[in-house]
């Protein structure tokens, strides 16, 4: 699992080991930071049928890849129908490929619209309504955003799509999608952002924590992040946090909902681990509703479960409780493809940096792109 800094994931261990009555123990093994280099160490110990690994924190995006390769294990029908149950819907599919479950959602998330209040008195509805609203209140009207060739441009290109009506691949999953006018509505938008005025000056190198960062300066007005920023501007930054607003993340069109995309953790037991049982066991534990409940207190990790959205001490974490779940209710999946990773690469770099993106020309060349990453052509 990755390092995980409040020291919620080790507190869960402990519990879930010490109700086991001895029966199992679980020993967390830390992976890097970064996404990328989590997987790559994963992909390097599954594929040498790694038997040390009982249980996997697995990043949402890596469901296909693994089951498609036999790396993990699939759930048995009875016992996935009771993990299941009354999980938000969107954590669920996150988990599941060709109609079987593979791993247990932990732990959830998705970005909103941060803002400042004693700047702006209502939130913006749409993309073009918070760039016009941030130009006219000059240099303090900044918008922040990621931008960077990685994963989190996959992210905000993704939601953008979904937003607009569009995926990036066919029902099937085996074909780009990426026709008419939601990729060129999407990539207008992403084009727009980046010649403004309102964007951040590094916006073609800013992740997450360069836009949380930014935005706890006290010079921007608007920032798309995920939900650790409440906390963090309130422990680093609370003049900002006192003005923080939220919303849900801007929509595309007027009158139609975004859709953002879901991430998270879920866990899946390694297909060449010897205790598959007892691995089975100890998640339905590590994702039970008193572990998520924990995780929500300790790290600020939005639960799986629906109905923990109206438990008090998960609403104390989240004051934005109801706007996070209506979020995740109508969430977005990145594409389901064992190539998922190709396919990523394909979007990020075709579409980076923001600045040089032509609609018409882009939702051709990118549409190419995802094709030949599907077919594991011309990645390098």
């Amino acid at each position: 699992m990755f390092n995980e800094p409040s020291g919620a994931f080790a507190a869960v261990a402990r519990r879930c080991a010490e109700k086991s009555d001895g029966a199992y123990r679980v020993e967390l093994k830390p992976l890097p930071a970064d996404a990328d280099q989590q997987r790559e160490q994963l992909v390097r110990r599954l594929a040498a049928r790694d038997s040390d690994i009982d249980i996997i924190g697995m990043d949402v995006i890596w469901t296909a890849e693994f089951a498609q390769a036999g790396w993990i294990l699939p759930w048995p029908q009875d016992e996935a129908r009771q993990v299941s149950m009354g999980r938000i819907d969107a954590a669920v599919q996150s988990a599941d490929y060709k109609g079987q479950l593979w791993a247990v959602p932990f732990t959830t998330n998705t970005q909103l619209l941060w803002y400042r209040t004693d700047r702006v008195p209502q939130p913006p509805q749409t993309w073009d309504e918070m760039i016009d609203l941030a130009e006219r209140l000059g240099e303090d009207g900044t918008i922040q955003a990621q931008g960077e060739r990685y994963e989190g441009l996959t992210v905000f290109f993704v939601s953008l799509l979904a937003s607009a009506g569009g995926s990036v691949l066919d029902e099937q999953a085996d074909a780009p999608a990426l026709g008419g006018a939601p990729t060129r509505e999407a990539l207008r938008i992403l084009h727009r952002l980046a010649g403004s005025p309102a964007a951040d000056p590094g916006l073609a190198t800013a992740r997450e924590d360069q836009s949380r960062l930014a935005f706890e300066s006290g010079g921007s007005s608007f920032m798309v992040n995920y939900t650790y920023v409440w906390p963090s501007a309130r422990a680093n930054a609370p003049a900002v946090a006192e003005h923080m607003g939220w919303a849900r993340w801007p929509a595309v069109e007027p009158g139609r909902p975004s859709r953002v995309t879901i991430g998270g953790i879920n866990l899946g037991v390694g297909a060449f681990s010897d205790h598959p049982v007892l691995a089975r066991r100890a998640i339905a534990c590590i994702a039970s509703e008193d572990s998520q409940r924990l995780a929500a207190k300790l790290g600020g990790l939005p639960p799986t479960s629906d109905r923990l959205y109206d438990d008090p001490q998960v609403r104390a974490t989240f004051p934005f409780a109801d706007l996070l779940r209506e979020t995740l209710r109508d969430a977005v999946q990145r594409p389901k493809t064992p190539y998922y990773n190709d396919v990523s690469l394909a979007i990020s770099r075709t579409l980076h940096p923001l600045s040089r993106i032509e609609p018409e020309r882009d939702a051709e060349r990118l549409r190419d792109a995802v094709g030949r990453a599907l077919r594991s052509e011309g990645l390098l």
